[in-house]
């Protein structure tokens, strides 16, 4: 597939995001960017969701996955689906309960100020990573596949990137966010399946050869309890999922953020539980788009992608979709699919991030009124350069599968917020809030040599998602040891 034909599909793709962006942006006020006015159908949140909660790397980087661990991430997606009910029975009815824009807003009432400013902090450094290893993922594909083409630097791609995200999402903000997510979803979705059709298609195999082949049954294991050592356990992965999805939705106020723009509590739970088991279906859908990949990159001898010397699986659908002759229609689904994952999860980070440090860092609802949609707009482009300079950044230091580098990260940043959480949720021990900031510091610290030390310390035990809990842990026990004493 020619680069032009693909920056044409691209931009005229964005148009029709400027043109929702053009209806649902014409009341640009605060509480519309911030909450959507608290009016959308919970089935259009829950919809969008799906692409949300999937992103560019569920896109490219899960179908990649399977070749060094089959389908073991089923694992940590049933994990997912108990999470999303910890969340719809305890953490949103205590949001929509205190009526919060920022649910970090909750630190504060429970424990004070310096606790609201450490959770909003986590917040911060969290989504900004997730959110750029995001559009890291996507941005290399368009780099390699087109812009390398016309020997256009990568920092010029992200660049760009970056603006078109900003572009349709200054006015509207999160109610933009809702109507495009639900069209990106949809892109997505019919991406996979074309894809899924096409191959089968050309290797003239039936739904039914598929899962009966010995080749498939090769890359589709799901279940592994051989080795309690290994980090793909079904135990581990099990509720390294269900907190990974406590924390990276239940903590996190970009996921948070489209669920409390839902009407009432239950609108908001039918959202969240839908979602949890909408997941394990697609993602078994990717997982199998990843062994048809490689089954037919097998049988064409087609190679693997490397960049700068180091294989790259994450791009192994591209290669196949633009550059296997499988005809116009798989390179057109793809770059559909492809935009719409990853722009999806980015747009609503740089709207979240934009919502946490207005309120969280600046208590913009507390300001003179008629400043507050200005300084709203300068955070806007703030935070929209600081994601291309932390993008660029992983261009020289991101070496590992997105996936496994992305959900590794996470636990080392939300650990603070699942403790803190946490312990002011289930405790009603009053603690020093000035030393909240020293603790979760410090748990991130020791979960970090906890993790490089583990095969030394506990007789070949590697950590995988369940680092998150340890992580958590260690601040919650922190907690505990700076609480009030009676005087």
């Amino acid at each position: 597939m020619q680069p032009i034909y693909i920056l044409l599909l691209i931009a005229v793709y964005f148009c029709v995001l400027l043109a929702i962006a053009y209806f649902t942006g014409k009341n640009d006020s605060n509480d519309t960017f911030f909450k959507a006015n608290r009016k959308s159908p919970w089935y259009i949140v829950a919809f969008g969701m799906i692409g949300a909660s999937l992103s560019g790397v569920t896109f490219i980087s899960v179908p990649g996955l399977v070749q060094g661990s089959q389908f073991s991430y089923l694992q940590i997606v049933i994990g997912y689906l108990f999470g999303y009910f910890v969340i719809a029975y305890v953490l949103i009815p205590i949001y929509y309960n205190l009526k919060i824009t920022s649910i970090y807003e909750f630190l504060k009432l429970r424990f004070g100020t310096h606790s609201h400013k450490t959770g909003a902090f986590f917040f911060f450094i969290s989504r900004v990573l997730i959110a750029s290893f995001r559009l890291f993922l996507v941005t290399s594909v368009l780099q390699y596949f087109i812009f390398d083409a016309w020997n256009i630097p990568f920092e010029i791609t992200v660049i760009f990137s970056v603006l078109l995200i900003w572009i349709y999402t200054f006015k509207g903000g999160i109610k933009t966010i809702v109507w495009t997510d639900t069209l990106q979803t949809l892109f997505m979705l019919i991406a996979v399946f074309a894809t899924i059709f096409i191959i089968i298609n050309n290797l003239n195999w039936s739904l039914a050869d598929v899962f009966t082949s010995p080749e498939f049954k090769s890359y589709s294991r799901i279940i592994f309890t051989d080795n309690f050592n290994d980090k793909n356990h079904l135990i581990k992965s099990f509720f390294g999922g269900m907190f990974i999805t406590i924390a990276m939705t239940g903590l996190d106020q970009d996921m948070m953020q489209k669920n409390l723009t839902c009407k009432n509590i239950k609108e908001s739970q039918w959202n969240v539980i839908s979602l949890g088991f909408i997941l394990i279906v697609v993602n078994f859908i990717f997982l199998t788009l990843g062994a048809l990949l490689f089954i037919y990159a097998n049988k064409l001898g087609i190679q693997i992608p490397t960049v700068d010397g180091a294989i790259k699986t994450d791009l192994l659908y591209p290669e196949i979709a633009l550059n296997s002759h499988l005809g116009i229609t798989i390179g057109t689904v793809f770059i559909l699919g492809l935009i719409a994952a990853a722009y999806s999860s980015a747009d609503s980070a740089l709207t979240s991030l934009t919502t946490s440090f207005c309120v969280d860092f600046l208590d913009i609802e507390n300001n003179v009124k008629s400043k507050q949609k200005l300084t709203r707009k300068i955070i806007h482009v703030v935070i929209s350069i600081i994601l291309i300079l932390v993008i660029v950044s992983f261009k020289y230091v991101l070496n590992d599968n997105v996936i496994n580098s992305l959900l590794q990260i996470v636990s080392y940043t939300y650990g603070p917020l699942l403790g803190l959480f946490t312990f002011g949720i289930f405790t009603k021990i009053a603690i020093k809030d000035k030393y909240v900031w020293i603790v979760s510091v410090f748990s991130v610290i020791a979960t970090y040599f906890i993790n490089m030390y583990s095969e030394t310390l506990l007789n070949g035990y590697i950590f995988g998602y369940e680092l998150l809990i340890i992580n958590g842990s260690i601040t919650f026990l922190g907690l505990l040891l700076i609480k009030k004493t009676n005087s």
